[in-house]
């Protein structure tokens, strides 16, 4: 009994470990692309990340032919949309990285695009997942969109030396 156990074990520990192998790269990028910090600088990912891991592990043996990576995406997402509001009051909190591609939207856009379009979830499960309509959804992947395509303008320069002749 005690050696089918560990038999189980070990397998269980050599599944997720090759699951961790070939999923981890593409779940590191999700998560810092989600808390818009430094690629080469980025703890809360990583320890988004390392609660996704964990609890997928945790769940591994119940899993029953459902995709561990979806599992484990779906606890990301779900975990970045939960901190972000409990711990800031909003989907907001930490300012983000300059070198954060996704660094000029807000918390919830970033959330939505990065399922979308950098995980190619459908807009009825990302839906879901979020808990909004399917139509909301497509609001604020649009304007994600838009703001990365057509960033907003900062102040016209000042023009130097014009003067304005008074009459």
């Amino acid at each position: 009994m005690r050696q089918r156990h560990a038999s189980q074990d070990a397998r269980r520990a050599r599944e997720f470990k090759a699951f961790v192998a070939g999923a981890a790269g593409r779940l590191l990028h999700a998560a810092t692309l989600l808390t818009a910090e430094a690629p080469d600088d980025n703890p809360r990912a990583r320890r988004l990340l390392t609660l996704a891991l964990a609890h997928t592990y945790a769940c591994w043996d119940g899993l029953r032919g459902e995709d561990p990576y979806d599992r484990t995406r779906q606890y990301l997402a779900s975990r970045f949309a939960r901190g972000a509001w409990h711990q800031y009051g909003g989907l907001g909190g930490h300012r983000p990285h300059p070198a954060s591609p996704l660094a000029a939207l807000a918390p919830q856009e970033r959330l939505v695009l990065v399922l979308r379009l950098y995980e190619g979830v459908a807009e009825e499960q990302t839906a879901a997942l979020l808990g909004l309509a399917t139509e909301r959804v497509r609001t604020i992947c649009d304007r994600a969109t838009a703001t990365l395509l057509h960033p907003p303008r900062g102040p016209a320069p000042a023009v130097g030396g014009a003067k304005v002749a008074a009459s």
